[in-house]
């Protein structure tokens, strides 16, 4: 994926994100639904975490295409 690609599916998820967020206000959501969320939370962060990957890699005169997609567990588990 490039750079382009990856703001396409940031902007996928936020719109999923907001939706989600928008039925939840009053009745809350269903389980399955709630899981959703979560999924979508952790693939927003997974993607900026490629983005950030990429660009760095591009500053330091590496190849960007060589930055890789972390985990879940990876990229949850960041202190800030």
């Amino acid at each position: 994926m490039d750079d382009q690609d990856i703001l396409a599916r940031v902007g996928e998820l936020v719109a999923e994100e907001k939706a989600l967020r928008e039925r939840s206000v009053g009745q809350g959501l269903a389980e399955d639904e709630r899981a959703r969320l979560a999924a979508v939370e952790v693939g927003l962060d997974q993607c900026w975490d490629l983005l950030r990957q990429r660009r760095a890699r591009g500053e330091f005169g590496e190849n960007p295409d060589r930055a890789a997609m972390r985990s879940p567990r990876e990229v949850e588990g960041y202190e800030s």
